[in-house]
């Protein structure tokens, strides 16, 4: 039996073409997973489509990345359904791990988008070095300005933490981070 899994991850983004392509390629039951990151490889949909894979199954995925974004986790499991007797299938990348070479092409490409994550890490490290040199500051701004800061302390010393973030529409976190670095 072909199993399907797709994944996508942003609550934003649609799994509508995974899924087509899943059905087409024969897959009678299909599981997913909404908002979850590749990194993860415990994944509500991805656990229960695993647990559901018996002995001469296929697991079926669009695209390698759908499974898992680290290599080194996908060759494991890969690995750990090829001794329960189930295979893999990619289908954008055309793996089908049913023989010696569909195997071996299977680790080609799992070895080729690791690379590729690590060159855009690579390059995103760089440019955020480079901003930083030029004078930017990486990240999102602060919630308050140094003013608001300063005024939010002041407040302290009179109202409740929650009463102080209500006044300037921040989370009360915002400004515990802000006392406790205050004290530092």
């Amino acid at each position: 039996m072909k199993i399907g899994y797709a994944r996508v991850s942003t609550e934003d983004q649609h799994l509508d073409l995974q899924i087509a392509a899943l059905k087409v390629a024969g897959c009678e039951l299909l599981f997913k997973d909404y908002g979850v990151s590749g990194v993860k490889f415990s994944r509500p949909g991805l656990d229960s489509a695993l647990r559901r894979l018996t002995a001469g199954d296929t697991l079926v995925v669009w695209r390698l990345d759908r499974l898992g974004r680290s290599l080194h986790k996908l060759v494991e499991l890969v690995e750990q359904m090829k001794l329960q007797g189930v295979q893999f299938e990619s289908l954008t990348e055309s793996i089908n791990t049913n023989s010696p070479s569909g195997t071996l092409v299977f680790h080609m490409f799992a070895a080729l988008a690791q690379f590729e994550r690590s060159l855009i890490s690579e390059r995103t490290r760089a440019g955020m070095r480079a901003a930083r040199d030029l004078g930017a500051v990486p990240g999102r701004r602060p919630a308050l300005t140094q003013r608001q800061s300063e005024d939010a302390l002041k407040m302290l010393s009179h109202m409740p933490l929650g009463d102080v973030a209500s006044s300037f529409g921040v989370h009360p976190r915002t400004i515990q981070r802000l006392l406790e670095r205050s004290r530092q």
